[in-house]
């Protein structure tokens, strides 16, 4: 089995775990899982293409989240009950653990880099969730004016 297969894989039991501890049960499990592994796939593709991290993770954050936006309208259930869940996989875990452990060891330089790194993820992934909602609300709003007439 690829490399590739494993951590998306993985990356969808993670989701789900994270999904039951929140409270989610039923059908909204199956989408979690899948959502999550798509959103990891499509990171995985980006990289692959050359992409940068900042923009592999921007694609499948901003991916995650618009199907987010419109599942949560197909099955009526919050947002935030499935995007949180599904946008585990993409966390910056080994960039953190890094950057909290040079700090710890004094490696000022070191720490630098990694703060630096796991900065830039949070800030892709904050990005592409911001881009996506605002999409949504901008289609909702249109969708109602245009009903309006």
């Amino acid at each position: 089995m690829s490399f590739a297969v494993i951590q998306t894989v993985t990356g969808m039991i993670g989701s789900v775990g994270f999904a039951v501890l929140f409270g989610v049960r039923g059908k909204r499990l199956a989408v979690i899982a899948l959502g999550s592994g798509a959103g990891w796939a499509v990171y995985l593709l980006c990289r692959a293409a050359g992409w940068s991290i900042f923009s592999g993770l921007l694609a499948a954050s901003l991916f995650v989240a618009a199907l987010s936006e419109i599942l949560a309208r197909i099955i009526r259930t919050p947002v935030i009950l499935l995007l949180v869940p599904m946008l585990i996989p993409e966390v910056p875990g080994e960039a953190l653990y890094y950057t909290m452990y040079y700090l710890v060891q004094g490696l000022k330089e070191e720490f630098s880099t990694y703060l630096t790194l796991v900065l830039t993820e949070a800030g892709a992934i904050a990005l592409g969730i911001i881009l996506a909602s605002h999409v949504a609300r901008l289609a909702v709003s249109v969708r109602r004016h245009m009903g309006r007439q």
